[in-house]
């Protein structure tokens, strides 16, 4: 937490009207009846509160003092009524409330959702998503609270505040002030913890953010812990998030409720003032003792909505720092656009042109330098280079997660930042180094590829993958509900799934980025053969860091520190023995044909021939 943001001072009032009022904008109409219900059992709750007080004159004077038996039912009749509206309106109110409330949190929910989707790549690189999602989580009701706080304070407690002071006024008036004395020094009060509470809440949700955030990340990444023994290490940065979160939550409970003590002195000041008053007037006076029983009455009833009131701004601190960084999302602009003039992308052939395409994630880490190349149609292109040198840049650019620096990428002519990014992605199947699946079924993470897929499209295209025999000897075959990111499956069978999930979005552009450089020799296999399936007839750009997967490749563009070194296939870059690709080719031993000519042949993965080595590694 920056200095400045601790020296923030809270919200001011106006401040409140503008969320509270925005909130109403967006939601009004959705909720307009069922607020104007929840007001009208609010309204009758404060009514019957302020009655109960007024009737006790009449109780006092009328059966206690005069004796009138007469008026015994009558009376009574009315209490027993009071009693029961209140009960009747205080259960609608809250199940009225508590409706629109989870409502609320449900809509704004998907409405975050929505827009975190929209919202560029570069975005969820800034942002961790465990913390992002607790974030959410807990800020998320801060709209609900604010709504049901402002309904509740207006209707409910300053209507029984303004009935049950009319009470007062009407049965005494000099009591009255008496009791009115205590309002100036509660807001003082209240004003002060104000000043304190919106910054302490505010690093609440940060640090618990944190905390659930680590948590999540530590749960999904437990292969990790165990095997590097991180258990302890863990738990150190577990326990000192968990006790700065323990102390942020025990501060703001001693500065919201350091309000009580404070009201209740103040109330027993004006309470028993107002008993000292009474009781001089009434013992040397001729009072009737109904009056004052009922201003007491009165007084008494209007602590609890003059208690609520006061702490209601301290609810509507905290709930306003809750919907603001709810708002601070969702004003969030996309800094990936359409164009205002974009089109639909229309693929003809699938040529794909790199030209002086540059590109840095900041001014000062530049990656691509003037790159150009093109992606023959139907054609295999492969992009070889060491780690950092930008092969995964160039495929990211080409989804258009990223805008470029300089240059321009095309499509059969189109450039794709003139079309539609959902136009542009539609007609681009993916299959990363890492395959992901996502929370549902073995037939939802294929389905995932086109939502349109019929069953029997998404088993053919499993099919292809090689795939449908592991998926049926599953416990459920096709709608086997997957783990976590798929962990009960292996690394060859959730990229087959991934390969599938590529196969039935039928694209005509294909983008392979290190498929198989994570897998075992059989694993990988199996998955260079389910790839050959679906390179046939379209326009392949594949990135590698193990040359012997793409030697057979119609053109290899070789990048070097973010430029186009050489490009050919991989006889003619052999041909110079001091290029960049013929150096790599001896650091990893590979000879002859690759995976992706016997692919293309229909002979299966050649293994790549092994010779004697100095201990070298994977340099590429």
């Amino acid at each position: 937490m920056t200095e400045t943001t601790q020296r923030k001072p809270r919200a001011d009032p106006g401040e409140i009207v503008a969320v509270v009022r925005r909130v109403i904008a967006e939601n009004g109409r959705e909720y307009v009846w069922y607020y104007a219900a929840a007001a009208a059992c609010l309204v009758a709750v404060a009514a019957t509160t302020a009655f109960s007080a007024w009737i006790m004159r009449d109780v006092v004077d009328q059966i206690f003092y005069s004796r009138r038996a007469d008026l015994i039912v009558l009376i009574c009749a009315l209490v027993f009524g009071a009693f029961a509206v209140r009960g009747i309106a205080t259960y609608g109110q809250a199940v009225i409330l508590a409706k629109v409330g989870n409502n609320l949190v449900a809509r704004y929910q998907q409405r975050l959702f929505d827009h975190l989707m929209r919202l560029d790549i570069g975005f969820f690189n800034e942002n961790r998503s465990g913390y992002l999602a607790a974030q959410i989580n807990q800020n998320v009701a801060g709209i609900r609270d604010l709504m049901g706080i402002t309904l509740t304070t207006v209707a409910r407690d300053i209507v029984s505040l303004i009935g049950l002071a009319i009470v007062m006024v009407v049965q005494d008036p000099v009591l009255s002030i008496i009791a009115f004395l205590i309002g100036p020094p509660l807001v003082f009060a209240v004003d002060r913890l104000m000043r304190r509470l919106r910054r302490i809440t505010r690093e609440s949700v940060e640090i618990n953010s944190r905390l659930i955030g680590a948590m999540q990340e530590a749960t999904q990444g437990i292969m990790v812990v165990k095997a590097f023994t991180m258990e302890s290490q863990l738990s150190r940065k577990m326990a000192e998030l968990i006790a700065n979160a323990e102390a942020r939550s025990n501060k703001i409970a001693r500065v919201s409720e350091r309000l009580t003590p404070i009201a209740e002195v103040l109330a027993g000041l004006a309470v028993a003032g107002v008993i000292a008053y009474a009781g001089y007037r009434s013992a040397y006076g001729d009072q009737m003792p109904g009056a004052v029983l009922s201003f007491i009455t009165a007084l008494l009833l209007a602590y609890d909505p003059a208690r609520r009131l006061a702490k209601a701004q301290v609810s509507l601190e905290r709930a306003l720092v809750n919907a603001r960084m709810i708002y601070e999302i969702l004003d969030l602009e996309p800094r990936q656009r359409d164009a205002p003039d974009a089109t639909q992308l229309v693929v003809t052939k699938g040529e794909v042109r790199f030209s002086n395409v540059s590109f840095g994630y900041s001014d000062i880490m530049p990656v691509l330098h003037d790159v150009s190349f093109v992606a023959g149609a139907g054609r295999t292109t492969a992009i070889v280079g060491a780690s950092g040198a930008g092969k995964s840049t160039l495929t990211a650019l080409l989804e258009r997660f990223h805008d470029l620096g300089g240059g321009s990428i095309s499509i059969d002519g189109q450039d794709i930042s003139r079309v539609t990014k959902t136009s542009l992605r539609g007609a681009i199947a993916y299959v990363s180094q890492q395959p992901y699946l996502f929370e549902g079924t073995i037939r939802d993470n294929i389905r995932y590829g086109r939502e349109t897929a019929s069953d029997a499209e998404v088993e053919e295209a499993a099919r292809l993958a090689a795939a449908d025999e592991f998926i049926r000897q599953q416990a459920e075959g096709y709608d086997t509900l997957v783990g976590e990111n798929g962990v009960t499956l292996s690394g060859g069978q959730r990229q087959r799934i991934s390969i599938a999930r590529a196969i039935v979005r039928q694209a005509p552009i294909l983008l392979l980025d290190e498929a198989t450089s994570a897998l075992d020799t059989e694993s990988e296999a199996r998955v260079q053969e389910a790839l050959g399936t679906i390179m046939q007839g379209r326009t392949v750009i594949v990135i590698a860091h193990r040359l012997s997967t793409v030697v057979g490749a119609d053109s290899i563009v070789v990048l070097e520190q973010g430029r186009v070194v050489e490009e050919g296939t991989h006889q003619a870059l052999l041909a110079d023995p001091h290029g960049v690709y013929a150096r790599f080719t001896r650091v990893q031993n590979v000879k002859g044909l690759g995976l992706v000519d016997d692919i293309k042949q229909g002979a299966g993965p050649r293994k790549p021939v092994k010779r004697a080595t100095s201990g070298r590694g994977d340099a590429a």
